[in-house]
Parts: structure tokens; sequence; C-alpha cells
């Protein structure tokens, strides 16, 4: 009878915490309304093709019919308009589901002094994005984030309730709580855990205080991450890991939930590695010797898949390790401050100078990785979908997230399933498959009107004209000119 009563009560907190990263739909406040393009109401999209999150083939020439904040129908593009709605026009243009980005931070790594050596000053400041990258993240088609980590977590839990609310523009957000870290963190802005004890203090303080999730972080021990993962399930919630100091298959008879970054981070076979320490290596010796399909590799991903754990993909951050892997591109440059475009160039410019041994482990490691992505998914894994963006402007809020995507692509899914893996694995990994994450009557009106077909052209996925949430339709265009010159800055 304990046991019955503790799982319902888990049961319930895990409801709560679902309710309250997709609250109500609230009327757009006055700092919202100059973004809105299209107002809530009956509308129908019609003559789209319809991508619609399930990994199915497009469908051409479709009407999607809203009706405030739901998708009421799906009919076929000649099917007649029912009375009463409003009718766009949408030949030429593709609808898929909102993007759920489930490695999206709201802050940027700072560097101070950073020449183009790559030498700066200690300490590492993490100055908080709390203007231009909710923007950024709603005006590239995320209607719903986790923010996987934070650094200001009061500062991330009233900017969800100022979202919520109808204050500020901005996706639904699954706030996590503060980095659970442990000794010898680079960053000056982390707790320190003292021990398990503390660990689960932290967790118990920060969900009474609101946060959804919890991440932990390279220096936790297994003592301290054990007790963390057993506080946050007995409150319903979930722990994800960008781990060192704990190995995959650590990670996982522990009993956490997602591990993040792929399967780059992984230290199990990194020459050296001492029990509760983070190594310099960081997981790539491991990674790179881990040939997709090997005995390693199959026993790795038996015991994932096994324990029911997740893998988050962040392909974006890792690119940007390999020499002009990634295009330099305009968009990027314009949403960053001058200060931030010099420290990205300089790091672009140093990473052209990598030594060709380097240079080639990495992209061992690279293209294992993918092949293992996709190894992991054939065995019945749940892979999910974010671009880390911390303080290489190679990855920005929003546009990282749909270069995630695009690498998906270049790891071998088709098109429909790396969006699938972008929005209806992030829902249900978060226990809102039922609501959002793909386009069918009755779910939320999160949807992304883009131009072209990113079924064919999965480069056209970065073509956002409308981005609606909750059946409002904002205005890509104008969100991403409010930031421009900012991101970096506030």
């Amino acid at each position: 009878m304990k046991a019955l009563l503790a799982a319902g009560a888990a049961l319930a907190l895990a409801w709560t915490g679902q309710a309250a990263i997709l609250p109500p739909p609230a009327t757009p406040g006055t700092a919202v309304a100059p973004y809105v393009q299209v107002a809530a109401g009956r509308i129908a999209l019609t003559h789209v093709r319809l991508i619609d999150g399930t990994g199915a083939p497009a469908l051409a020439d479709r009407t999607i019919i809203l009706d405030g904040a739901k998708i009421v129908a799906i009919q076929a593009g000649d099917a007649p308009v029912p009375a009463g709605t409003r009718a766009i026009d949408l030949t030429g243009h593709s609808v898929m589901p909102g993007i759920v980005g489930m490695h999206d931070h709201m802050y940027y790594i700072g560097r101070p002094d950073l020449d183009a050596q790559g030498n700066s000053e200690p300490p590492l400041v993490v100055p908080q994005m709390t203007f231009t990258s909710p923007r950024l993240y709603l005006a590239a088609g995320v209607t719903t984030i986790r923010t996987t980590g934070s650094v200001e977590p009061y500062t991330d839990l009233n900017l969800k309730a100022a979202i919520d609310a109808g204050t500020l523009p901005g996706p639904h957000m699954d706030v996590t709580g503060p980095y659970l870290e442990g000794a010898n963190s680079p960053f000056i802005q982390m707790h320190p855990l003292r021990d398990a004890e503390d660990a689960r203090r932290t967790v118990a303080f920060w969900a009474e205080q609101g946060a959804t999730s919890f991440k932990a972080y390279m220096n936790i021990t297994r003592a301290e991450l054990g007790a963390a993962i057993t506080e946050a399930h007995r409150r319903g919630l979930k722990l994800t890991g960008h781990l060192c100091s704990v190995t995959y298959p650590e990670a996982a008879a522990l009993g956490i939930d997602d591990l993040e970054h792929g399967f780059f981070v992984n230290t199990q076979d990194d020459p050296g590695k001492v029990p509760d320490i983070c190594p310099a290596s960081t997981g790539i010796p491991t990674l790179a010797a881990m040939t997709p399909g090997s005995a390693k590799a199959n026993a790795l991903i038996e015991t994932l898949v096994k324990h029911h754990v997740a893998l988050t993909s962040t392909l974006p951050v890792f690119e940007q390790q390999i020499p002009a892997h990634a295009t330099l591109q305009p968009r990027l440059m314009d949403a960053m401050t001058p200060e931030a475009r010099t420290a990205y160039l300089y790091a672009r410019n140093r990473r052209a100078m990598t030594p060709a041994d380097k240079v080639a482990t990495y992209n061992q490691a690279f293209a294992n990785d993918l092949a293992l992505e996709k190894q992991f998914v054939a065995a019945g894994g749940l892979l999910i979908a974010g671009p880390d963006p911390t303080g290489n402007g190679g990855v920005v809020p929003g546009y990282g997230d749909q270069r995630e995507i695009e690498l998906l692509v270049e790891a071998g899914f088709a098109p429909e399933q790396a969006i699938h893996i972008a929005t209806l694995n992030g829902a249900t990994y978060l226990g809102l498959a039922d609501r959002i994450g793909s386009i069918a009557p009755g779910k939320n009106a999160d949807l992304v009107v883009v131009k072209g077909d990113p079924s064919r052209s999965i480069a056209d996925i970065e073509n956002v004209v409308t981005v609606f949430k909750d059946g409002i339709g904002y205005d890509s265009a104008k969100l991403i000119a409010s930031i421009r010159g900012r991101y970096g800055e506030y």
C-alpha cells in the first residue's frame, strides 16, 4: 500500500510539472503584441505541405484548421474551408510542429579579455541572455524548450512566468534547476556540491521553487548523482546529465533519465580514467575508438535502452571542432554583438590551425557519434535534440535548433525522421506527446510555417515565416529584427 501511495504521489507531481511547462494560453500583452502576425481565432492554413512530426512522409496540399489554441481538423487542400474561418493561402510553404528544444540554454559564456590566440583572464563568466534568447528561439520555430542547466535559475523561473502570462515573447519552458556540479568546476557561478546530502537538498529546494527538471554536470560524484536522481524521481521529475566524472554505464545503473551530447562525453574507456574524476580527455578517446556495431558499442547501447535512458543529440556544438564543417552564416553574425562576433571569429580561426592528427581524431569521433546515434534509434532508444548554445557564435539559440535537424539528416536520418526527433521525441520525453510535438486534431496549435520543402531540402527549415504558439502566429522577421546585434549582451 505504501508503494502504491508513493507511486501515486509521484505521478501527481509529474502531472503538476507537465501542467507547469504548458500552462493555459495567455492573451499577448503590450510587449508581445507588436510581434503577433496572426491573432488567435478560427484559422485555416490552406494548401500547405504537411510534415506532421511522426516521421511519416510529407503530404502535399493539405489544409490545417485551428480554433484558438487547438488544431481541430486536417483536410485535403481542395476541401471547402468551413464558414467563419479565416483562410490563409500558404501555397509553396510547409508546416511542421513547433520544435521541442531539449538542450536550449538562456546564457552566453564570456571569456574576459579574450585575444586571437585564445588567451583570457579568469574567471569564466556566464551572462544571462534573458532578452535575446527567448525571442531567437521563438523566431526560429522553437515553441518549447528545456533549459538543460540554469546559471540564474530564479531569472529563468521569472522569465517563464512572464512568458506564460503573455507579458514577454518566448517559448514554453521546462526550467531546469541549477547545475548539479561537484568540486573543481571552471564556472565560478556554479555551486560545488559538498556531498550526497547536499545534492539531495539542492534538488528538493529547487523543485519547491518551481524547477521542473534537473541536470548533473561534469564533476559530480556517483554518490551525489545517485542522491540527486533519487530525490528528483521521488518528486516525479527527471534528471539528465552532461557527465564526465561518471561514465554512461555508471549513470544508467544509477537510474539517470537522459544523457546529454550523444556519445561525446562518455569517458568509460578514456586512458587513466579514475572513478568520480573527470579526465582532461573528456570522452573523445572513448568515442574515437568506439566503432559503431562493435561489441563495445552494442553493449553500451543495449545498456542504455534496457535502462530507458534517453540521449540528447547536440551536434551543432561539436561540429564547431571540425575546421570549416559549419559555414559562416551572416544571420548568426547579425544576431551577435561586435564583441561576441569577434570572439567567435577568433575561435573559428584557431580551429582552422588545429594540427592534422587532432583533426583526424575529432573527425573520427564525430563520424562515430553520427553512426552511434542512428544505431541507438534503430535499437529502440529515444533520441531527442538540442544545439547547446553556450558561448560559441556558431551555435545561436533557435538557429542552432534548426542546424541540429540538418545535422541529423547528415547522420543519415530522412528529413521527416530528423524533424520527428526534434519535435515529437522531445514531447515524449517530457510526457507531453498528447499535446505537442506532432500535428493532429486535438493537439495544441504549436506550428512552424516555412517557405519551401524541408522534406526535400532540409535547409529550407531555416526559412521560417510564421511561428504559431497556442494558436497565435508570431512574425519571425520582426522577432529577429528586435535582437539584431544584441546576442551576447543581454
